[in-house]
């Protein structure tokens, strides 16, 4: 198993650890969202990378948006999914294991529409960067 790297950001470490320390009981909900921790390997170091990121969850698969507040770039976890697709999503005490992909055209459309009835301020987040937001499908492999 690849070695567990923490978030540098330390409000970002700190929230991965009562989360899953906690099974989600603490760190489950972040300004009234339910979150999920997305767990992925690095792309260029290989290590063991955790994302909290809001719970959109579709079916059995989780969506997850690289939105990072609409900032100019794509967060990590973005080149961590392209380059590895195996990923697991903790849901409160629950872990599962997933294949992620990337979602285009009309599929993302209306997944996108989905994630915003969660998060709405995926929107604005779009309007304020000039990258095009990814979307990725967490599924069952």
């Amino acid at each position: 198993m690849a070695e567990y790297e923490p978030s540098p950001w330390e409000p970002i470490a700190e929230h991965v650890e009562q989360y899953l320390s906690t099974g989600g009981e603490e760190g489950g909900i972040w300004m009234d969202a339910p979150c999920i921790v997305l767990e992925s390997t690095g792309a260029k170091s290989g290590n063991t990378r955790r994302t909290p990121l809001i719970r959109v969850r579709v079916g059995d698969s989780y969506v997850v948006i690289g939105s990072m507040g609409g900032a100019p770039t794509n967060p990590a976890w973005v080149h961590n999914l392209r380059a590895n697709t195996g990923v697991a999503v903790y849901d409160m005490a629950d872990r599962h294991e997933l294949l992620a992909r990337e979602a285009e055209g009309d599929e993302k459309a209306a997944l996108w529409a989905e994630a915003t009835k969660v998060w709405p301020d995926y929107d604005a987040y779009q309007a304020s960067t000039d990258r095009v937001i990814p979307l990725f499908v967490c599924e069952p492999a």
